[in-house]
């Protein structure tokens, strides 16, 4: 070997690389995973609820919306109507509002799980929802 001997290696030349694409089916979802992740939303969206509410009575009792009405009932005269005001006063107001994302915690909470079960027997039986992921 008296000469040097070159060995070439073909250099792979990345500009001309295709991405690859992978064909993957989802097969099953966990349950208890989609009840913590359904449980945490639900409560954010119930926090922003709660504190959408209470923008909104301030900004209602900020432009007198609730004396207006309480006039406009007594000019009419249908006294008895204005006991219905009681309701709307912030205490109650948030209480409700409390109340319907509590409520709206357990169902979606509930509906969510539900629905993962759901789908396993169903992807069990048709083999799931298939999904093309390309590298890049």
């Amino acid at each position: 070997m008296s000469e040097e001997q070159s060995i070439t290696v073909p250099e792979k030349e990345w500009e001309d690389d295709a991405p690859r694409q992978v064909m993957l089916a989802v097969a099953r979802v966990d349950p208890w995973s989609v009840m913590k992740v359904s449980f945490l939303l639900s409560v954010a969206v119930a926090i922003a609820g709660v504190v959408a509410t209470l923008v909104v009575w301030f900004m209602l009792d900020a432009m007198q919306v609730f004396s207006d009405i309480e006039r406009f009932l007594l000019s009419i005269g249908a006294d008895s109507f204005t006991a219905l005001l009681d309701y709307a006063r912030l205490p109650q107001v948030m209480s409700m509002a409390t109340l319907v994302g509590v409520i709206n915690i357990v169902v979606l909470t509930a509906l969510a799980t539900l629905g993962a079960l759901i789908y396993n027997v169903v992807a069990a039986l048709v083999g799931g929802i298939r999904v093309t992921l390309m590298d890049e």
